[in-house]
């Protein structure tokens, strides 16, 4: 990853672990500057999308992180079509105030990794990817070294139990989870909420509400605000 001189950074923010590894990385950086976090919100529910917790906790987020909040909202029956247009829109809004580069936190999935920059260099951008290429086993051991905290917000039980919907992300969670699965949930067995850590200046607080299946698919541990 190359970052050019005091470059201007958009970065794409869904709240859970690897947004929360990825932006540390970035603000380790002595010439990046990340004008805002960019967060896709599914208005039919006031969530951010797929990691399913509540709008009013992101904004808590972006309150501990210091870092402006910029959202795009989208419908929960949303088409490919129309989810590019709202991220082109999005994309030369922040152009033409001078960001050359949006960040992004994922780590293998290389079909991502190529809309993503087809995307972007369409609109006359670049991507960054901090966690590229890293073993996913080596993030979860930083992310616990470095005192990051976090809940699972969202649980595919076609891959996971529905137990594991609420558990706060700390060592005996990764022990738990079955030798399928990917420990960063990159094939998406999880989705999760990070709520403190070394990039936040104060914790978010809540508490967990009701765990509800949605789809048949999915279990959603609410998270309510405090």
């Amino acid at each position: 990853m190359r970052i050019g001189m005091m470059e201007q950074i958009l970065f794409s923010w869904s709240g859970g672990k690897d947004s929360a590894m990825a932006l540390k990385f970035l603000l380790e950086e002595d010439r990046c500057n990340i004008v805002s976090l960019m967060t896709t919100i599914t208005k039919d529910y006031d969530r951010v999308s797929m990691h399913g917790f509540r709008r009013s906790l992101l904004e808590a987020q972006a309150l501990s992180l210091g870092i402006p909040l910029y959202e795009i909202n989208i419908p929960a029956r949303c088409t490919d079509r129309d989810y590019a247009q709202k991220m082109q829109e999005a994309m030369d809004h922040w152009k033409q105030k001078g960001v050359t580069a949006v960040a992004f936190g994922d780590i293998h999935l290389a079909d991502i990794r190529t809309y993503r920059e087809e995307k972007l260099s369409a609109a006359g951008m670049s991507a960054l990817f901090p966690l590229w290429g890293m073993d996913t086993k080596d993030i979860v051991r930083t992310f616990l070294d470095e005192k990051f905290r976090g809940i699972i917000t969202c649980v595919d039980t076609t891959q996971l139990d529905r137990a594991f919907a609420g558990r706060e992300m700390d060592a005996s969670f990764f022990r738990d989870l079955p030798t399928a699965a990917d420990p960063c949930g990159e094939k998406g067995e999880y989705h999760s909420f990070v709520f403190d850590g070394p990039v936040f200046s104060n914790p978010v607080e809540f508490r967990k509400g009701d765990t509800v299946l949605r789809d048949d698919r999915f279990f959603f541990c609410d998270l309510i605000p405090l």
